[in-house]
């Protein structure tokens, strides 16, 4: 139940009912019982502590939760990057935890764009370069064209030829969701994007990335410490401790009438 300023209460179980679309689509994204133990100096951790979760293709989910509750581990599992301990992990049609290490990097190369906090852009490449790089792993003939328009897409054609160190921290994160966007992922994955810069430049960048994400169909996941950046997600996981705590889908309560 959620009181409001004028004293009306709702039902949040009741208007979740009728406010969340009844999807009918196949998951995209389906974790059964996944599980990450990593060993360290003091033995080993469990990271991962059997997850269960579903997203729909061209869903926007937002993962909250404080340092070291296993959001960054959640993301590179799915990604295809750290290898599970037990479970299973069902990512479009592919089976990860039956893929060889050259089917799992095919697998990130067709499906599986990332932006990162730190940007991580190769420093001794142009922006064109860093943009292009992906293309030309997967051996596209016309990756520099393609890179091209991947950067008037982010609104900096103008800067092709300028390395990270100059360009600011904004041109930098434009950058590589230009570069994470460029082959059409149909999953984006983006760890703390805003981690890294001020408010202002902040909002102009998620702004670019949730444009993007929506002409292109992707399905985001975003992990983020910042609530009102969540809320633009359709759906909130909250994380603690290595597992999933709670669930809850983003909506606007009604303000003119009962529920």
């Amino acid at each position: 139940m959620v009181k409001t300023s004028e004293g009306k209460i709702y039902d949040m179980a009741s208007i979740n009912a009728r406010n969340t679309p009844q999807k009918e689509s196949v998951p995209l994204i389906t974790l059964d019982d996944v599980k990450l133990d990593l060993e360290s100096g003091a033995g080993k951790v469990n990271i991962l502590k059997g997850i269960n979760l579903e997203i729909c293709a061209g869903d926007s989910v937002s993962i909250v939760g404080p340092s070291g509750a296993g959001k960054t581990s959640l993301l590179m599992v799915i990604a295809g990057i750290e290898a599970i301990s037990s479970g299973k992990i069902l990512v479009s049609n592919n089976d990860l935890t039956n893929l060889s290490e050259d089917q799992l990097a095919r697998f990130r190369r067709d499906n599986v764009g990332i932006v990162f906090q730190a940007f991580r852009l190769i420093p001794n490449m142009t922006a064109l370069e860093n943009v292009a790089l992906p293309l030309e792993m997967a051996g596209e003939k016309h990756a520099f064209s393609q890179a091209r328009k991947g950067l008037e897409l982010v609104n900096l054609s103008d800067r092709e030829t300028h390395y990270p160190d100059q360009l600011s921290g904004g041109e930098q994160q434009r950058i590589a969701i230009a570069r994470a966007f460029v082959k059409k992922p149909k999953i984006l994955l983006a760890d703390e994007p805003t981690g890294n810069l001020d408010e202002k430049t902040g909002e102009a960048t998620i702004n670019l990335l949730f444009d993007l994400q929506a002409s292109y169909g992707a399905t985001l996941i975003l992990i983020t410490h910042d609530q009102h950046l969540a809320k633009k997600c359709s759906r909130t996981l909250s994380m603690l401790d290595g597992l999933l705590t709670v669930s809850y889908t983003h909506l606007t309560l009604p303000t003119n009438r009962e529920v």
